[in-house]
C-alpha cells in the first residue's frame, strides 16, 4: 500500500504538468498568429492602402493591446476606406471606436459613438450595453437603465441587462 502512494503522486503531479504545457502550448500558438497577423497588417497598410476589414482587424489588435489612440485612428480609416461597408459592419466600427474612448475615460466621445453604432444597427445589444455602461460610469443611472432595458426587448436572455436592470431598479425602488 505504502509502495503505491509515490506512484500515485508522481502520476497525479505528471497528469497536472500534462494538462499545463498544453494550455501552455495553445497560448503560445494562438500568440503567435495574432502576432504574425499583427506584423503583416502593419507591413501592408504602411506600404500600400488596405480595406475596411484590414483596418479593422489590425485596430482590434491595438484594442488588445490596449493601444487606444492608434486604434482610434485605424478605425476611423476603416469607416473611409470603404463605402460599401454594410450598415451592421459599420455599427461594429464605432462600438469598437466607443470602446476605445471609453478606455481613455473619454465618456462623451464613447456615447456618440455608441449612438452612431446603435443608430446604423438598433438591434446590436453589444453597443447597448456598452452604452449603459457609459451611462452608469457618468452617473446617469436613469438613462442607463433605459438603455439596458432596451437591450432585453432584443435579447430578454442578456445576462448583463438582466443584471443591471435589477440593480439600477433597487435605486429607483421607493424605501420603506
Amino acid at each position: 500500500m505504502t509502495d503505491n502512494l509515490p506512484l500515485t503522486y508522481i502520476s497525479i503531479l505528471l497528469g497536472i504538468l500534462v494538462v499545463v504545457a498544453i494550455f501552455l502550448f495553445r497560448q503560445v500558438l494562438k500568440t503567435r498568429k495574432i502576432e504574425s497577423r499583427f506584423s503583416n497588417l502593419q507591413k501592408k497598410l504602411t506600404t500600400e492602402k488596405g480595406t475596411a476589414q484590414e483596418y479593422y482587424e489590425l485596430g482590434s489588435i491595438y484594442l488588445d493591446k490596449k493601444l487606444f489612440v492608434q486604434a482610434v485612428q485605424l478605425l476611423q480609416k476603416a469607416l473611409k476606406a470603404d463605402n460599401d461597408l454594410s450598415l451592421e459592419n459599420k455599427a461594429l466600427i464605432y462600438n469598437a471606436m466607443g470602446f476605445a474612448y471609453f478606455s481613455q475615460e473619454q465618456y462623451d466621445i464613447a456615447i456618440r459613438n455608441y449612438k452612431e453604432a446603435i443608430k446604423l444597427y438598433p438591434e446590436y445589444t453589444i453597443a447597448l450595453n456598452n452604452l449603459g455602461n457609459v451611462y452608469e460610469k457618468k452617473q446617469l443611472t436613469a438613462q442607463a437603465l433605459e438603455v439596458y432595458k432596451q437591450t432585453l426587448v432584443f435579447d430578454d436572455k442578456n445576462i448583463i441587462a438582466q443584471k443591471r436592470v435589477e440593480s439600477l431598479a433597487k435605486r429607483f425602488s421607493p424605501t420603506n
